[in-house]
């Protein structure tokens, strides 16, 4: 049976679903000591004293560190993707002298229990000198503003270019131009179980073992490595099989990853830290802020002739990476043939929270702009915005195609495969475009305000530089898997034993799978950017076929014949006698266990373990097709959902049942973005949605019907044709949102140009409109 495409449900569900799910929150650990933050209340303000004396001395407190009480780790946190010209601001995991945005950590507690540990914390004093706090990109770009380093001479972090042809000039000779600015919001990624740590030192063998609800256990080990000065053979971190999922936040590295595992080889005790949920709220890193300048240059017939883009990026504090920057500059050109494209992006340090990846990384906020530009010129030109679409985007037979600019992993943007027109075609003949069209007239006509939106995307995923797995036989007769990826609900113990299954031609029901432990597997990148299938999946792929020749070999000589089958877990001679058969068990006695001081049999190859690690040329492109039909109430600002549909490309499908899962997921997630997700900071760099009354968080009674379909264009730069399924839902969804809006508030000429279109800001749009000023 051929196992890849094929529908497997999850083996993970049975203990998800029946409360066994292994959270680091339930990792208990006798004699565990627990930490609590102190945070801080400031968004920017120096530290000139801390008084640590009565929380240390409260009951159950075992030991209290301000920054200045570890120097030894106060080293700067690496950003994960760099710029030459990037003026980077060290970010130290407990900073001793200035903090930069309220939430960051500077001092810690550790007591018997977390209830005694956060008691102590309201007892440290702090003597804060409070400096001026910048909180927006407009802010930190104005003319005399304050820095949001005390010591830097702007806000500047870097600037980032993209070029291809001439847009000067095109747009100075283009028939017709059209610009706007447009806005997409902060957000953040609420994970079931947040952020942890928990860290235990053995001292017989100078040790360290750290449990951490990471995307990326060998990022955090080489970390904590080059940090503590430690081999990284000294330092296991091990990711746990069930986190409730990352989303981008957890790939990132944090202070709270290096304090926690150095108190606890300071105290010789196992230490252990749960983000709670208002921690969450205010520490873990954001996305999404950025506003777009764009103007576009076409002919009379809608074709695209010049686009010109000038983005500002909201960095936050500190510089994480910047490849959430880096991928915008490159997603903005979409599907489209643009000839000509200079985008330029400024990146500016502020007051709040850093940003980074959350699902999407970079890419939602560029098809808003291009795709709510797609509609403008739809509108101007007096073009159904599906044809204008249509009549842009790349064809089939085009591929592999040459964006004319560069992708963040340092190769040029080249699509690999993909059917855009059949994407776009194929979500309009499910929305019934036309009865949709129909229906919205009508709904118009008894003054109701109904509109259809539309949204192509194109994502790079499948990143590199490698990944890696390993597939042992163990001495029990049974196959192993290694992948070095952690896992955040994607299924990965069933997807990565239908891989190795298909390829050593053997049940899955004799294959398991381990994810995430340093310890197993000696390297590995992480799970982030829809990239594990596309590379993870190639090397298992690879590693199952060695496996399956080591397995032929071995039972060749141990049976004296070269004609072998496998079938179950026995290989017997391909005439299917039984009787002249091994079974894997036998296999591992004999190649494995061996007898203790006797030779092995001649030609038998000693333990049955085989790795690959597989390293892909460029990144690959998934891509899709959104449509949506919402109703809109005015007096309200409320919308409704009333149909939505999904084309989806993510090259050879694995698994359906996991694929559609994922996309679903990451169509409710976009739905947060488009709708709800609204992540505000006052003036002073103050959070004013610090808790679920204020942030609201979608749920399953928010998110509507989808339909979806897939179309697949396997992709030619891995032996699976494997791209990425886990952001395509959220990518286009406020974009598309966002066009069908402003589609049904057009009788009233309203512009919806930022998200989430809240229902204050949908209200905002239609005051504006009715004021003689339609913006959002």
């Amino acid at each position: 049976m051929t196992m890849i495409g094929a529908g497997i449900p999850r083996r993970e569900d049975d203990r998800l679903l029946t409360g066994r799910g292994r959270y680091l929150d339930d990792l208990d650990i006798p004699g565990a000591l627990a930490a609590a933050f102190l945070r801080s209340p400031h968004a920017h303000a120096r530290i000139n004293g801390m008084d640590l004396t009565v929380a240390r001395a409260a009951p159950g407190v075992v030991a209290v560190f301000s920054g200045a009480d570890l120097m030894e780790i106060q080293k700067p946190l690496a950003p994960k993707v760099l710029h030459p010209d990037l003026d980077d601001r060290p970010r130290l995991p407990m900073p001793p002298e200035e903090v930069h945005y309220v939430g960051e950590p500077v001092a810690v507690v550790i007591a018997e229990s977390r209830y005694l540990a956060e008691d102590a914390v309201d007892l440290i004093e702090v003597d804060y000198e409070v400096l001026p706090a910048v909180a927006s990109t407009a802010a930190a770009l104005a003319e005399g503003a304050p820095t949001a380093h005390s010591t830097a001479s702007s806000n500047v972090a870097v600037r980032i270019k993209q070029r291809s042809g001439d847009a000067e000039r095109a747009l100075a000779e283009a028939p017709h131009t059209l610009s706007e600015e447009f806005f997409v919001m902060r957000g953040g990624a609420h994970s079931m179980e947040p952020r942890a740590v928990a860290a235990r030192f053995d001292p017989s063998i100078s040790q360290v073992t750290i449990w951490d609800t990471t995307q990326a256990p060998h990022y955090a080990r080489q970390q904590l490595s080059m940090i503590y000065d430690m081999a990284e053979d000294d330092i296991r971190v091990i990711a746990p099989p069930d986190v409730g999922g990352g989303f981008g936040p957890k790939a990132q590295f944090y202070g709270e990853e290096v304090v926690v595992p150095w108190v606890a080889i300071k105290l010789g005790r196992t230490v252990k830290w749960v983000e709670d949920r208002q921690e969450n709220m205010v520490s873990a890193m954001m996305e999404r802020s950025q506003t777009h300048h764009i103007e576009v240059g076409f002919d009379s017939d809608g074709k695209l002739l010049a686009l010109r883009d000038y983005v500002e990026h909201d960095q936050g504090a500190y510089c994480a990476g910047l490849q959430v920057p880096s991928i915008t500059t490159a997603t903005v050109p979409g599907p489209y043939k643009i000839p000509n494209i200079s985008i330029d992006l400024v990146a500016c340090y502020t007051n709040m929270v850093p940003t980074s990846s959350v699902r999407g990384a970079g890419r939602p906020q560029a098809v808003f702009a291009m795709e709510r530009m797609m509609d403008r010129i739809a509108e101007y030109l007096d073009i159904d915005p599906a044809e204008v679409r249509a009549r842009n985007l790349i064809k089939a037979d085009e591929f592999p195609y040459q964006v004319g600019i560069m992708f963040r992993d340092g190769s040029p943007l080249t699509y690999d495969s993909g059917d855009f027109p059949a994407l776009l075609s194929g979500t309009l003949e499910r929305l019934d475009y036309a009865e949709a069209k129909a229906f919205r007239e009508g709904a118009r006509a008894e003054g109701r305000h109904v509109g259809i939106g539309l949204a192509v995307y194109v994502e790079g995923c499948g990143l590199g530089p490698y990944e890696g797995a390993k597939i042992r036989l163990t001495n029990r007769g049974k196959l192993l898997v290694t992948i070095a990826a952690a896992p955040q609900g994607q299924g990965y113990e069933t997807v990565y034993a239908q891989i190795a299954a298909d390829a050593i031609g053997i049940g899955m029901e004799h294959i398991s799978v381990v994810t995430g432990d340093t310890s197993r597997i000696p390297f590995g990148q992480g799970t982030f950017a829809s990239r594990i299938t596309a590379t993870c999946g190639p090397a298992v792929y690879q590693a199952g076929q060695q496996m399956r020749e080591r397995l032929l070999d071995t039972a060749s000589k141990i049976l004296g014949s070269d004609a072998l089958r496998l079938e179950g877990d026995r290989i017997s001679l391909d005439g299917g006698d039984q009787e002249k058969s091994v079974s894997l068990l036998d296999i591992a006695r004999v190649a494995n266990i061996g007898k203790h001081g006797i030779t092995l049999p001649a030609g038998i190859k000693p333990g049955i373990e085989t790795s690959s690690y597989f390293a892909p040329a460029r990144a690959a492109y998934a891509s899709g097709a959104h449509a949506a039909m919402v109703e809109v109430d005015p007096d309200t600002g409320g919308v409704t959902v009333l149909r939505y549909v999904i084309g989806h490309d993510c090259g050879t499908v694995i698994n359906p049942r996991l694929v559609d899962g994922q996309v679903i997921g990451g169509f409710a997630h976009g739905i947060g973005n488009a709708l709800y997700e609204d992540t505000v900071y006052d003036a002073e760099g103050q959070p004013q949605t610090a808790s679920y009354l204020d942030y609201p968080l979608v749920s399953a009674v928010e998110v509507p019907p989808v339909e979806l379909f897939h179309i697949q264009s396997p992709s030619p730069l891995n032996p699976l044709g494997a791209k990425g399924a886990g952001e395509g839902g959220t990518i286009p969804a406020p974009a598309a949102i966002a066009g069908a809006i402003e589609d049904a508030l057009r009788p009233l000429r309203a512009r919806i140009n930022c998200a989430p279109a809240t229902p204050g800001r949908v209200m905002d749009a239609v005051l504006a409109a009715l004021e003689g000023n339609p913006r959002c």
